[in-house]
């Protein structure tokens, strides 16, 4: 199968639902909570299988 969509993974926000291990320093999107590794690298890892250009990060 060709590589033919572009993934956007959009992150941002101010994470008060996670605070207060949510900071402006470390925002929620960096941090990991089920495995070792963080919420946008997860992300990122369901986007790496065939069919998937690599992806955008707008955070």
């Amino acid at each position: 199968m060709p590589k033919s969509i572009l993934p956007v993974i959009m992150s941002g926000g101010s994470g008060t639902r996670l605070w207060p291990l949510s900071t402006p320093e470390a925002p929620k999107q960096f941090h990991a909570l089920a495995t070792s590794n963080s919420m946008i690298q997860e992300t990122a890892l369901r986007l790496s299988g065939d069919g998937f250009l690599a992806p955008v990060a707008i955070c």
